[in-house]
């Protein structure tokens, strides 16, 4: 079942796994003084743009730079959730002004949002009732490339095949190593 809970596994390519293998984990973010000390020590370019983030198995949101890999983040282990997150305020004063589950190392389902949500609420940092964008995933049963479902169109952007409406493309064929997400 998909849902709070539900753990996600890495599913992109592995040669990105591998480049990343000796990246750190993102930040862990307890509360709004760890969002403090994160933006603190971040590269000041980064802090104008969302951030990438996932929910580690511990319930804990992470964070990194936006050009870092979800996978890396994650220390290449299962996430309850991940996409890209914004925030605006200062000191204990942060609000979640975007938050998405875009991650195409991931492909986490829009329910996602639960576990987001709670860990979120943890940390003490105020967010919206959903995600501000949300993507739904699904990996072709013909020639195995995750695709974004855009505008309703199950059709795989590669191949042209029609994509699963299920909510488990991730169990339905291996992942690709050698084709690039659409």
């Amino acid at each position: 079942m998909v849902g709070a809970g539900h753990r996600y596994r890495y599913v992109g390519p592995a040669d990105v796994r591998a480049s990343v293998a000796d990246a750190p984990e993102g930040w862990p973010i307890r509360s709004p003084a760890d969002l403090d000390a994160y933006l603190a020590a971040a590269d000041p370019r980064d802090r104008d743009e969302p951030f990438t983030y996932v929910i580690d198995p511990a319930g804990t949101l992470r964070l990194a730079s936006r050009r870092s890999e979800h996978v890396a983040c994650a220390g290449g282990g299962e996430v309850l959730g991940a996409g890209e997150i914004a925030f605006t305020g200062e000191r204990i004063d942060w609000v979640v002004t975007e938050v998405s589950n875009h991650s195409t190392g991931y492909c986490p389902d829009p329910t996602s949002w639960l576990a987001v949500a709670a860990a979120l609420d943890r940390a003490g940092l105020d967010h919206p009732e959903g995600f501000t964008v949300a993507v739904v995933f699904r990996r072709c049963l013909d020639c195995g490339d995750r695709n974004l479902v855009r505008d309703d169109d199950y059709n795989c952007a590669l191949c042209g095949a029609e994509l699963p409406e299920d909510v488990e493309p991730r169990l339905a064929a291996q992942p690709a190593t050698d084709q690039c997400s659409r």
